[in-house]
């Protein structure tokens, strides 16, 4: 470990990611391959000769909530070139520039999302004239009713009504254009939720994204003609298909471009795209990287070699959704597949996967976005930021209506419209307070905003990004914790606060695991942080006063102290004062580690958290990889290297789909974005902390023995460079790029 404190300005090599390569044909659509840019992402493969794809886009939500596919592309050249039985079969993402190419004899298919626009590319080469079927393959070409098997998908959940359908899409097909589109109802979920919570009296001012929306796309392929549909079924769906046939061709360009509203935006043409997308994934890539340095074919083949590759492709994954208008989704993102290949007691539709399309689920979401400030891509956050900012005039006026005080209560469980989810909100009786979730798991558990609070603020310390209109958001999340709190004691009993003039936060919750508790630590260490980082961020920006927003300017010294606590003579970080119950297998003793780092290397009490970490009962033996628990995170912000090894290889070890960033399930569906997400903040903590007055930690948790170099991002604008060579530091560069 070294602290870095000199600044130098050194050219750096351009870093050119490797290709990742495959030498046959897929069985199925899990073994499909990403690509995608904007908003847009494709699981690409090739199945008995035929070229699949799936197009995804961020927002297209129906009625239910459910995350609706565009549709289902499949092409078949007369000259069966992709069969792979010549041997002469590969399938390449290129992550140099966005794209995945399929050769196969004579024959070419490359295919790329435009970064600016949500529209796709598909570009056919033959060296010799060949036949082709181009087919748009549609599962709602039909009513389809969602049965109780299938209440995952939508925000329905549990309480699926009898009549819950996804409804047909408009299809239609002339000549070498297909268009297709969904048209909302009026009437969704969102009315549906707005009654169950009692929020009818102010419904005018809820917002309201799905009521009426209008999603869909238009298909042009010039050399191609419509000739008719047929009828099918794939994996577990039956499905109709609008065939396109072209003749004799070498050369075709297909272009599909996605919209929300009435009609697509012109598309650009695939020349320009093909450019401008390849230039944007190329300084991608120069934002940030981390590479091993391998001297024998036995560390080529190395955990650690994995899970940096791994690394790499799910962030490519991320990328591909950098504008969207909303934030990958943890359960999947852009790339969910047909589920009875993720779980065998699912056989339903593509558009399937568990806990919603609409559902953004706080705990999970934030691990997919965390390491976006280290790895440079500050400017891929907004997605997330822009949905809080969003909902923020639905979580003043619940708050307002149903407690009569200030603030914004922002709900775990929280639907796209700002609002419980309704299954999870729990059941009510007259008389109980129905701004609460009556949910074991999720009942007064209010603090998931402050990480996206944290990670604004942090977003303006590290690249300089403008966040003044988020200001509301931050200040209005802190004032919900101050009034809320007071209003509680106050019905408690006379006072506000307790003797030492400090908020009573009870009853709280650490995470979904520490239930009905006194002063979480979790919840403490957010409130204090965001706080601080919001003073901070005050004095940076001359802002001397913040009483329009109605925040007490001395909410911060009512906050509470970190709860302590001794185990075998040791002082350890304490889940919460007191408890009555554990719900979940969280840890949020070790929140005020990561991600509120109040404690870790170059920090005091690092003690007091290696103590938590290695001998609190509950943190050993809830201690895991899977999905997005955080110990990996943890033992690298801990320094405790042999632990950060074991646990961030096993979160970004392949995972069992042949696509090796498309992992497992876990608590939540496949691909696990949030697994991924947190795999790639263990990694980096491995290579590059920073200690509260700034100075750099490099390689704080790295293995003795392995060299690596690594370019990542810290505050103040400065990217890191650096470079450990037996056991050496050999190269380190700060450049100041505000």
């Amino acid at each position: 470990m070294l602290c870095l404190t000199v600044n130098a300005n050194t050219a750096a090599a351009e870093y050119v990611p490797k290709d990742y390569v495959w030498t046959s044909p897929s069985r199925n659509s899990s073994e499909s391959m990403p690509c995608g840019g904007h908003d847009v992402g494709m699981n690409v493969w090739v199945e008995n000769g035929d070229v699949l794809f799936y197009i995804a886009r961020s927002g297209m939500f129906d009625e239910n909530n459910t995350l609706l596919k565009a549709g289902r592309w499949r092409l078949s050249l007369s000259s069966s070139p992709f069969t792979g039985a010549d041997g002469q079969f590969t399938q390449t993402l290129r992550l140099s520039d966005g794209a995945v190419y399929i050769k196969g004899g004579d024959a070419e298919v490359r295919l790329w999302a435009d970064v600016y626009t949500s529209a796709v590319y598909m570009e056919v080469k033959s060296a010799r004239k060949t036949d082709a079927t181009l087919s748009y393959e549609s599962w709602r070409y039909r009513d389809r009713q969602v049965t109780k098997a299938e209440c995952q998908q939508c925000s329905y959940k549990w309480i699926l009504p009898k009549d819950c359908t996804t409804f047909a899409d408009t299809i239609r097909a002339k000549g070498s254009t297909l268009d297709f589109w969904h048209k909302n109802r009026e009437q969704t979920v969102f009315d549906f939720t707005v009654s169950r919570e009692s929020l009818d009296d102010i419904k005018s001012q809820l917002y309201n994204p799905i009521g009426g929306l209008r999603f869909g796309g238009r298909m042009t392929a010039p050399d191609f003609t419509f000739t008719g549909t047929s009828d099918g079924k794939y994996a577990s769906t039956d499905y109709r298909a609008w065939h396109f046939k072209a003749s004799g061709i070498k050369k075709s360009t297909v272009t599909i471009t996605l919209y929300t509203g009435d009609e697509p935006q012109a598309a650009p043409s695939a020349k320009t795209s093909r450019k401008r997308s390849a230039d944007w994934w190329h300084a991608y890539w120069q934002r940030s990287n981390i590479q091993l340095r391998v001297k024998n074919k036995e560390l080529r083949n190395s955990a650690l070699t994995k899970a940096v590759r791994n690394y790499e492709l799910f962030r490519y994954m991320l990328g591909c959704n950098a504008y969207g208008e909303w934030p990958t989704k943890f359960n999947g993102g852009l790339f969910t597949f047909d589920p009875v290949y993720a779980d065998p007691k699912a056989p339903f539709t593509p558009d399937y996967r568990k806990w919603g399309g609409g559902t953004m689920t706080a705990q999970n979401q934030r691990l997919v976005y965390w390491p976006m400030l280290k790895s440079g891509d500050t400017d891929m956050m907004a997605s997330q930021f822009d949905t809080y900012l969003r909902l923020l005039p639905t979580a003043v006026a619940r708050t307002k209506h149903y407690w009569g005080h200030g603030g914004a209560s922002f709900c775990e469980q929280i639907e796209n419209f700002g609002l419980p989810n309704p299954a999870e909100y729990g059941k009510h009786k007259p008389g109980d307070d129905p701004g609460m979730e009556r949910n074991a798991w999720l009942e007064y558990q209010w603090d998931t905003v402050l990480e996206f609070c944290s990670m604004i603020l942090q977003a303006h310390f590290y690249a300089g990004m403008d966040i003044t209109k988020y200001e509301p958001l931050i200040i209005q999340s802190l004032q919900f914790f101050d009034e809320h709190y007071q209003y509680l004691a106050k019905k408690r009993g006379v006072k506000a606060l307790n003797g030492d003039g400090k908020l009573v936060l009870f009853p709280s919750s650490g995470c979904e695991t520490y239930k009905m508790a006194y002063n979480p630590s979790s919840v403490v260490a957010a409130l204090r942080v965001v706080t601080e980082q919001f003073e901070r961020y005050k004095q940076m920006k001359g802002i001397k006063d913040v009483s329009s927003y109605a925040l007490d300017s001395t909410f911060k010294n009512r906050l509470p102290e970190i709860p302590l606590r001794t185990i075998d003579g040791d002082t350890c970080i304490a889940p919460a004062v007191v408890w009555e119950r554990i719900q979940n297998v969280e840890t949020p003793q070790l929140y005020p580690v990561f991600p509120w780092r109040m404690y870790g290397m170059g920090r005091d009490g690092l003690q007091t958290a290696r103590n938590t970490y290695q001998k609190d009962p509950h943190a050993l033996e809830m201690r895991a990889s899977k999905g997005w628990k955080q110990d990996n995170i943890w033992a690298a912000c801990l320094g405790l290297t042999d632990e950060a090894v074991r646990l961030n290889t096993e979160k970004l070890a392949d995972g069992p789909y042949r696509f090796p960033a498309f992992w497992d399930p876990g608590f939540d569906w496949a691909p696990d974005c949030n697994r991924g997400g947190s795999g790639m903040i263990g990694l980096q903590e491995m290579l590059l902390q920073e200690a509260p007055d700034g100075s750099l930690l490099l390689f704080p948790a790295w293995p003795d023995g392995v060299d690596a170099s690594f370019r990542l991002h810290a505050t103040d604008g400065r990217i890191v460079e650096a470079e450990i060579i037996d056991g050496k530091i050999t190269h380190k560069v700060m450049k100041n790029v505000k």
